[in-house]
């Protein structure tokens, strides 16, 4: 039987399943996506916040010219770190339901792409899901057109176009430069005083001048109230409401972990449904055998856990795997 089923497949998952055969203990790497599905769905152009560095697992080192590396070379190295450690995944493998059978190990329902579901068995489980797939939605009128997306991959299909940007984080920041770039009409509303202080500072003296300049026309204090096929309204401190001529709304809200699987499977939640309570020492949740492992184990905020932070999760996990081996 295998000692470690790993559900999910990005950095954080990977860095489990390496420590685990640093302990020699059999793990495997199941995912509904592809390998580091998250990343993936940056956008194309992103750069990191973080240096090479802070990503690196395994003791394979991230080498680029670059100090902060680009999605694309990001892609690259995790790939290359399951090749080397020969990891075994099996991506598009979803897992539905987790059962404790009486003698302690865990049965894992899972549905492969081609809609076959099979069961597998392991000693102990890791939950290392992402949360790509949750995007927060506002819950405001016209949300669901066509025109909006919570996702925001490249400028070019937004080119000449009345884009509005809702949001104030880096994602929101990097769409705004990118869209300009492409000839793109952009307006970005935000209900925080001033957009994060968390901006790369490489962008956001940039990114103040287009604002001055009147380039990019930046609402504050501000929000969204409806959508419609050919326009915006807003609500406004200065002008109260208004109605902006639109194309095409980018809700760059953030998003928030899939809980469903944790909850399903026995783990306590605190108050609010939004974070697992499990031992910060082990990773342990009050399931026995039962872990987690990456943004899983935030709250609410999914920048409470980085990569940088998570990626040393499964080491707390293997070690205690095989110290009470």
């Amino acid at each position: 039987m295998l000692d470690v089923l790993i559900i999910g497949a990005g950095p954080c998952g990977l860095a489990a399943a390496i420590e685990c055969g640093r302990q020699g203990l059999s793990s495997e790497i199941i995912d509904k996506h592809n390998v580091v599905h998250s990343i993936y769905l940056y956008p194309t152009h992103m750069q990191f916040f973080s240096t090479a560095e802070m990503l690196e697992i395994g003791d394979v080192p991230f080498a680029i010219s670059n100090d902060k590396p680009f999605r694309h070379e990001a892609l690259a190295y995790y790939r290359r770190v399951a090749r080397h450690y020969n990891l075994k995944i099996s991506p598009y493998e979803e897992a539905l339901t987790i059962t404790k059978l009486n003698d302690g190990t865990f049965e894992v329902q899972t549905r492969l792409r081609s809609g076959d579901e099979t069961t597998r068995q392991a000693r102990h489980v890791v939950i290392a899901t992402g949360y790509f797939d949750h995007p927060n939605y506002i819950g405001i009128p016209g949300e669901d057109l066509e025109k909006v997306t919570h996702y925001f991959r490249e400028a070019h299909p937004y080119a000449g176009m009345q884009t509005a940007i809702i949001g104030g984080s880096n994602s929101a920041v990097d769409a705004a430069m990118e869209l300009l770039r492409v000839g793109a009409d952009v307006t970005m509303v935000y209900r925080g005083e001033t957009i994060s202080p968390n901006i790369k500072p490489w962008v956001r003296p940039l990114f103040e001048g287009m604002v001055q300049k009147g380039r990019i026309k930046l609402h504050l204090s501000s929000s969204v109230v409806n959508i419609d096929e050919t326009s915006i309204t807003l609500i406004t401190p200065e002008a109260g409401e208004q109605h902006i001529p639109n194309d095409f709304v980018l809700a760059l809200t953030g998003f928030r972990p899939d809980r469903k699987l944790l909850a399903s499977s026995g783990v306590q939640m605190d108050d609010e449904m939004e974070k697992p309570l499990y031992n910060p020492d082990t990773m342990e949740t009050n399931v026995a055998g039962l872990f987690v492992a990456g943004v899983i184990a935030s709250g609410r905020n999914a920048n409470e856990v980085f990569i940088e932070t998570g990626r040393f999760h499964g080491r707390l996990i293997a070690q205690h795997l095989a110290t009470n081996a």
